[in-house]
């Protein structure tokens, strides 16, 4: 694992960045998200192509964990399955009124 405070990001490229991507990211892991290390502030300033990467692997990242999260996280709320059977109790007229596709409210 790299630590960062032995990295010169001053003189960095971005390739050089690029290959250190993956060490970076495990690097960081207990810090909090590359993308808001204020050691790499300046060369992400000059490298704006590098921070949208980080950026980007960071929402993929967070996309990926939602995929494991617990399933009750996903069950909808009592009160739309309540909404849900109050519209299936509409008068049918009252579908007949309303826009197509739409539901009265």
């Amino acid at each position: 694992m790299t630590d960062l405070s032995t990295l010169n990001f001053d003189n960095m490229t971005p390739q050089e960045f690029s290959e250190r991507l993956p060490e970076l990211f495990s690097s960081q892991e207990e810090e909090g998200k590359l993308s808001e290390n204020p050691k790499l502030a300046k060369f992400f300033a000059a490298n704006p192509d590098a921070a949208g990467l980080v950026r980007d692997f960071e929402a993929i990242a967070d996309a990926a964990k939602s995929l494991f999260a617990p399933e009750a996280d996903l069950e909808p709320s009592d009160s739309l399955w309540s909404k849900i059977a109050s519209k299936l109790e509409t008068d049918p007229k009252d579908l007949d009124e309303a826009a197509p596709g739409a539901l009265p409210s």
